[in-house]
């Protein structure tokens, strides 16, 4: 396996697609989610997306190969909600290292039966609970969770997916900072207890809408400079915006990242239905835009994209060049 950031200084590397579109396109049941494991569960289970790496693993490794055919160099693990914070909602909170490990595995799988070379990035979703936001209107200081419950919760997922073999952490769809240098504080804590070098970490937030801000209210110059002591092989943005409305904030991530620079924007806005209608076509030419602007170097789809949305980008992309790193002055002068 090649470094990472050797092919990033060649060409622009292209990261999967949406997980859970095409997990929809199975038209899955209740039984299909339990599996024979989990056929007397005491609570529903469909919708659980992450719990498919144990009960249909198969169904996980054919998506992942189908994102790997149509050019995917990065394929990021099914582990949005494999955390015991998340997975509550399910009353599955012991499963959460299973669930990453076993995610990991799916990938692995996948590039071992399409025969080319990727790389595996463990991803860490943002939770389903906040630590900079009050859940109760009427008591604005109150929090459903701690930093430290949200440290542990973090610390195990990394602990899995390392176990499992990924290559890269990916801490993205952020819209809490906070639970992002939770997420961040996990990881340094895990590498420095099993004393060994940090695998390179990916970063990736979240722009809510018009007014160029996280949920939680942060600029993306403030939200940058809140993240980058974590020095991250990448900063980035996903989700939440179609990628026309997400040009204004790529460019101006370009210009203020000492590192690289990724973007996976949905397929467009969701029509009335919560359905993406953005042609594959018309997304890629939008990411090829900016890839001919020098704005980027990790490219590909979130929300409501598939295999086809990625074989167009990556073939938009491919004889572009990469965004270059910027060379930082250390010292004011």
């Amino acid at each position: 396996m090649s470094d990472i950031r050797k092919e990033l200084e060649k060409r622009i590397l292209i990261i999967d697609g949406a997980m859970g579109t095409m997990i929809q396109r199975y038209k899955l049941s209740e039984a299909d989610y339990r599996g024979e494991r989990f056929k007397d569960w005491h609570s529903d289970v469909k919708g659980n997306n992450d719990l498919l790496n144990i009960t249909q693993p198969q169904i996980i490794t054919a998506i992942h190969k189908e994102y790997l055919d149509a050019g995917a160099d990065i394929i990021e693990t099914n582990t949005f909600s494999s955390t015991v914070i998340a997975m509550a909602d399910y009353e599955m909170q012991s499963l959460a290292y299973e669930l990453n490990v076993a995610a990991a595995k799916c990938a692995k799988e996948a590039i071992k039966q399409s025969g080319k070379q990727a790389w595996i990035a463990g991803a860490i979703g943002p939770l389903n609970k906040t630590l900079s936001l009050s859940p109760d209107v009427n008591n604005p200081g109150f929090r459903a969770v701690t930093f430290d419950e949200v440290v542990e919760a973090y610390y195990e997922q990394v602990k899995g997916l390392v176990d499992g073999g990924v290559d890269l952490l990916l801490i993205e769809t952020i819209f809490d900072t906070l639970n992002a240098k939770a997420a961040i504080f996990a990881i340094k804590k895990y590498f420095r207890d099993v004393k060994k070098e940090s695998l390179p970490v990916m970063i990736s937030g979240t722009i809510t809408d018009a007014s160029g801000r996280t949920l939680s209210g942060q600029t993306l110059e403030a939200f940058y400079t809140s993240v980058m002591h974590a020095k991250p092989l990448s900063i980035g943005l996903n989700c939440a915006l179609g990628a026309k409305e997400m040009r204004p904030h790529i460019e101006e991530l370009s210009q203020i990242a000492s590192c690289y620079v990724s973007a996976y924007p949905n397929a467009g806005l969701p029509n009335a239905m919560g359905e993406y209608d953005e042609h594959p076509t018309d997304t890629a030419h939008y990411l090829e835009d900016w890839a001919k602007e020098g704005w980027v170097n990790i490219v590909g789809g979130c929300c409501g994209t598939t295999p086809d949305h990625i074989k167009h980008i990556a073939e938009e992309v491919k004889n572009i060049a990469p965004r270059q790193l910027p060379v930082v002055q250390k010292e004011l002068v």
